[in-house]
């Protein structure tokens, strides 16, 4: 029974999410199911139990699994006994990654070549801090974080400098926890010196020449080529590792912090110093060594100290530094970018999602009212469609898109219960899920928190409200079928006309919150609208309707709400509700 049920899941798989674009939107004809199957094991074992493998004595695919995890690489490129005698398998993929780093080049500013310089010379820790935005300098005061490299120094261009900071601070300081987190993570298994010796891939400057290097940074440059291997860049799975760790410990900053490491690993190619495949790899290693150790039972309590003490003694704090990333929209057009860098699908497009063991420790803060297969669910439904080069690994490292999995599911393949307690803060108390959601699956909201849907979303499983609010905060939040509200609140909160495809039917026990800041504002139902229990009319801009306003339209109603009330209406005017043929006006006096 058991071994049939595992089929099962594994077909919902493989015929049913299949990607369609970039961005993580799923075509879905699964059944109910609430596994997402595991891949079968790789001749290196699961890279979450075996992560410690990486060791310079085990330099063979089979016996590393940093090697294994970056071993699509060996379908682009054969290394040779020395750093200049590789191989080129696929030439056109690999001469696109180092024409990129050209035009890279060839185009960089000022302002971006000192940035390049910085993310070269300062400790990747340190730099990652950013990503904290506002309260950037506040950890670092309190973590006791310090760097060196405070400019770029008149005669970089013929001195190397080294940071002699302590990267993410102190450990015996206030904020310690979060930096041994951090520290842990970047432990001694982490070193991309193993990939990069059994590679061999030369740098980009070694296969053009130095003039596409930032000129403050060719004094870092390696004299040795045999000890200076691109694939995968160091810089990038450092960043990467302490992005992770931090946004472990800050989920709120979890988009922007992942961000800041994706920055950091592309300013490797503006400094000439890597190619886009060196910076993917990076970000792969990082991607797979971060989970396996925030999900080594050794690790549980730090990682709960490190986000106690995140949310105990940073977040209570006010900072002022400048968040060169509080826009959401660039941020994910940047990271999102940085994925594939625009190198064309090689392989099949149609490799279904998997999802590798232990990957849904990455959100375990971050959608914290989510149990462990719904996350794995919502990393099959966000990630990268397949045939991207190097990213179609045997256990999926390679196509997880860790942005998009912050935003909530990508569609639902099957029902799905969110169950939040507002009590416990943070997300249990109020989250968004950006993306647009497809899918049969249904919705169902528990408990008492507030659960935002912003996407254009086209599941048709239906919505189910038991307990707290869900707000639908674009046109099309709740799908393509019904809505049923037996005991929440229901929130329209979008400019405009939002639609309930099907029937919405409320119970006595329900509340229905519309919010109305202009004649445009409207809930249209297109089919039956079944009424009980309060309506609550939120007034917003000082707007003040028109009598006879029609706030629902629908095709046949059954029903009336038992109660109105009214939030942010002048003091002078009150309103009442008319139930007409096809629409509900309001009938508005002073």
């Amino acid at each position: 029974m058991k071994a049939r049920k595992k089929q099962v899941v594994a077909a919902v798989l493989s015929g049913s999410l299949l990607l369609s674009t970039l961005g993580g939107s799923y075509s879905s004809a699964a059944t109910a199911s609430t596994t997402v199957a595991l891949p079968p094991a790789p001749s290196w074992g699961y890279f979450v139990d075996h992560y410690k493998n990486n060791k310079k004595e085990n330099m063979t695919v089979d016996s590393n699994p940093t090697l294994g995890v970056l071993s699509g690489f060996n379908k682009l490129w054969a290394p040779g006994t020395t750093w200049d005698t590789g191989t080129k398998l696929n030439g056109s993929v690999l001469d696109h990654n180092i024409q990129t780093v050209v035009d890279i080049a060839s185009l960089r500013t000022a302002g971006e070549a000192e940035a390049a310089y910085l993310d070269d010379r300062r400790n990747q820790s340190y730099s990652v801090i950013d990503g904290l935005g506002s309260l950037a300098d506040v950890y670092r005061k309190d973590a006791g974080a310090t760097t060196t490299i405070l400019d770029v120094a008149a005669d970089a261009s013929e001195k190397k400098y080294n940071d002699e900071g302590n990267d993410a601070g102190d450990t015996k300081s206030s904020l310690g926890n979060m930096v041994s987190l951090v520290n842990t993570l970047r432990g001694e298994f982490s070193s991309t010196s193993q990939a990069k010796n059994y590679f061999r891939y030369p740098r980009p400057f070694r296969w053009v020449n130095t003039s596409i290097v930032v000129p403050t940074l060719v004094p870092v440059m390696n004299p040795d080529p045999s000890k200076d291997g691109g694939f995968p860049s160091g810089h990038t799975n450092a960043a990467y590792l302490a992005a992770y760790a931090m946004a472990y410990a800050v989920p709120e900053r979890f988009q922007e912090l992942l961000t800041r490491a994706s920055e950091l690993g592309h300013n490797r190619i503006v400094a000439g110093m890597h190619s886009p495949l060196d910076v993917m790899g990076g970000r792969v290693m990082a991607t797979a060594l971060a989970a396996a150790i925030l999900s080594d039972p050794d690790n549980a309590a730090l990682k709960q100290a490190a986000y106690q003490e995140a949310h105990s003694k940073l977040l209570t704090q006010k900072g002022t530094a400048t968040d060169r990333f509080s826009d959401y929209a660039a941020n994910k057009k940047n990271y999102t970018d940085r994925l594939t860098y625009g190198f064309d699908r090689i392989d099949s497009k149609a490799t279904p999602a998997i999802v590798p063991k232990g990957a849904e420790v990455l959100l375990e803060t971050r959608l914290p009212y989510l149990d462990g297969e719904q996350r794995r669910w919502v990393l099959a439904t966000t990630g990268l469609p397949s045939g991207y080069p190097l990213l179609d690994d045997p256990e999926g490292w390679g196509r997880l898109n860790l942005f998009a999995a912050a935003d909530g599911y990508g569609a639902f393949a099957a029902d799905v219960t969110v169950s939040m307690d507002a009590n416990k803060g943070g997300f249990h108390a109020l989250d968004s899920w950006r993306n647009n959601i497809s899918g049969t699956g249904k919705l169902t909201k528990k408990g008492t928190g507030t659960l935002k849907l912003t996407g254009n979303n086209t599941y048709s499983g239906g919505t189910q409200i038991e307990q707290g609010t869900l707000e639908g905060a674009s046109k099309t939040a709740f799908g393509t079928s019904s809505v049923t509200n037996n005991g929440g609140t229901l929130r329209e909160n979008v400019a405009g006309q939002l639609t309930i495809a099907g029937n919405y039917k409320q119970s006595p026990e329900g509340t229905l919150e519309l919010t109305i800041g202009s004649k445009n504002d409207q809930l249209k139902i297109n089919k039956t609208a079944t009424l009980g229990g309060k309506l609550r009319l939120n007034f917003t801009n000082g707007f003040v309707p028109a009598n006879g306003e029609k706030i629902i339209a629908f095709d046949k109603r059954n029903g009336q709400f038992s109660s109105i009330e009214t939030v942010g209406l002048p003091s002078k005017y009150k309103v009442k509700v008319l139930y007409k043929s096809g629409n509900i006006q309001l009938k508005v006096t002073k």
